[in-house]
C-alpha cells in the first residue's frame, strides 16, 4: 500500500489491521532502525551530533539534510532501504504463518513505485486524497520540507494509475475502512 504524503496511509493501515489483515508500516520499520546503535552511529558521523541529540536520531533533523539535497538522500536510502528490505522480507514469511490466518499481508510502503518495488507484491493499493488536504495534514503533523517530499514523489494520479487498487480519502474513516475492506474481498477471487 502506498500514497502521498498525508494521504492518509496510516490511518489505512490500522482500517486494514482491524479487518483482518497483518500489516507492516514501513515507516515504523525506519522509526526502529533509528534505535538502533549502528544506524545511529551512522547518521551521527555522517551529519554530526545535531541529528541525534543525547544519542537520539531527530527525525526531522534529518529531513532538512536529506530532502533538500540528493546526494545525502541517496546515501541514507542506500543506508535504511536494504535494512528495510530484509525486515518486510522477514515480515512477509511470518504473516501468512500466524493463527488465525490473516486475510491479507499488507506493507505500507510510501515510495514503492518510485523505489520500482511494486513487483514485489501480489496487488497494490493506493490511498489518494486532493493535495490541499494532503498539505494541510502534512502540516498539522509537523511534518518539515512537505514540499520538497511531495515533488520526489510520483503525483497521485499516475500512482493510482500504477495500482491494483486506489482508495480516495476524501470522507471519514468508516467510508475509507468500506472502501477497503471492499479490496480484501476482491483480493481473495480467484484470479
Amino acid at each position: 500500500m502506498t500514497g502521498g504524503l498525508g494521504a492518509g496511509k496510516s490511518t489505512a493501515l490500522a482500517a486494514l489491521a482491524r479487518l483482518g489483515a497483518a500489516t507492516l508500516s514501513t515507516d515504523q520499520v525506519v522509526h526502529d532502525l533509528y534505535l538502533d546503535p549502528e544506524v545511529i552511529g551512522l547518521v551521527v558521523d555522517r551529519w554530526g551530533v545535531d541529528v541525534a541529540p543525547g544519542g537520539v536520531v531527530d527525525r526531522e533533523a534529518i529531513a532538512r539534510s536529506v530532502f533538500s539535497d540528493p546526494d545525502e538522500r541517496r546515501w541514507l536510502e542506500e543506508l535504511l532501504w536494504p535494512r528495510v528490505g530484509a525486515k518486510v522480507a522477514a515480515f512477509r514469511d511470518e504473516a501468512p504463518t500466524r493463527e488465525p490466518a490473516p486475510v491479507a499481508v499488507v506493507v505500507e510502503t510510501p515510495l514503492l513505485f518510485e523505489a520500482g518495488m511494486e513487483g514485489l507484491y501480489d496487488a497494490t493499493i493506493v490511498v489518494v486524497a486532493d493535495e490541499a488536504v494532503r498539505t494541510e495534514r502534512a502540516h498539522a503533523r509537523g511534518h518539515h520540507g512537505v514540499e520538497a517530499r511531495n515533488a520526489r514523489q510520483m503525483p497521485p494520479e499516475e500512482k493510482a494509475r500504477r495500482a491494483t487498487y486506489a482508495v480516495v480519502n476524501d470522507g471519514s474513516v468508516e467510508d475509507m475502512q468500506r472502501a477497503l475492506a471492499g479490496v480484501l474481498v476482491r483480493l481473495q477471487e480467484p484470479s
